[in-house]
């Protein structure tokens, strides 16, 4: 399996969420451009994980059944159906991107995912990030990520 290359604009691996990014900003999901998407590739499905939570692997947004294409486009609205056909899980305990919000004082890494599969997943809205990974259990032809910090 190839490795998924992907950038955000403004937030690179290792770096720190810029404030729109975030639940102290506009609270923004990023737009991510893909840049090797293998031919076979039907959906994206995406996951932002919380690395810092005392709660290991606190989950801040699932998004999965979005059509393949180069970008997955930024500031995507709250719901659990998209007009695209994406959905969003729930994560955070809501069916949006919840971006980083750590305590006061308190410096998180998170982790941005994204996987490609070669298929639409047959999931409701009400599955978390657990569910999902199950699901897309041999459908993963690439998967990538990127790791950065808030503040």
């Amino acid at each position: 399996m190839d490795a998924l290359r992907f950038a955000c604009p403004g937030l690179e691996d290792g770096g720190s969420f810029p404030p729109d990014h975030t639940g102290r900003g506009r609270d923004l999901s990023p737009e991510i451009r893909l840049e090797n998407l293998s031919p076979g590739v039907k959906t994206l499905a995406v996951t932002l994980e919380d690395l810092s939570h005392p709660i290991k692997g606190f989950t801040h947004w699932v998004l999965w059944n979005y059509p393949a294409g180069p970008v997955i486009s930024g500031g995507l609205p709250r719901g659990k159906q998209l007009e695209n056909g994406a959905v969003q899980g729930t994560a955070y305990g809501l069916h949006r991107y919840a971006g980083p919000k750590p305590p006061p004082f308190a410096r998180h890494h998170y982790r941005l995912t994204v996987y490609a599969l070669d298929c639409l997943l047959d999931l409701p809205p009400s599955a978390r990030k657990g569910r999902l990974l199950k699901a897309a259990e041999g459908h993963i032809l690439q998967a990538g990520s990127l790791t950065a910090r808030f503040p």
